[in-house]
């Protein structure tokens, strides 16, 4: 059994996410990932940074025999807003790059610092791997 979209009657269809996602199985949870890689060098700018941190939580999911696939939800967090929405035009193929077209429920919010100081963004994940 694989993740199903929720998308209620007569709602517009979202573009990049799911407004929900539903599954059976063991639930993983995966901890605010940035975007450093294995020896905490950071990625070049905001869209490299996504890209890593991206990278990073499929990394944690094939611990646990998951893929991309499996996630139903990401929470982005990101540290400044004007950013996120000037890098739209880059950030699509570069989601797609690393996620694939699998788009699960997602929330994104502007805060004022992360525990790094160079990080840009931080993304966490939930994940349904079928029985």
């Amino acid at each position: 059994m694989s993740l199903a979209t929720l998308q209620p009657p007569g709602w517009p269809q979202p573009k990049g996410y799911a407004n929900g996602m539903a599954g059976r199985g063991r639930t993983v949870l995966i901890g605010g990932q940035i975007g450093w890689d294995a020896e905490g060098r950071f990625a070049e700018g905001f869209i490299g940074q996504v890209e890593q941190a991206l990278r990073n939580i499929l990394a944690v999911l094939a611990e646990a025999g998951g893929g991309p696939e499996h996630i139903g939800r990401l929470t982005w967090y990101v540290t400044d807003m004007a950013e996120y929405r000037d890098s739209l035009r880059a950030l699509g193929p570069a989601y797609r790059a690393v996620m694939g077209r699998h788009f699960p429920a997602m929330t994104l919010v502007q805060v004022l610092a992360l525990v790094e100081p160079e990080a840009r963004v931080e993304i966490e994940a939930t994940a349904i791997i079928p029985d």
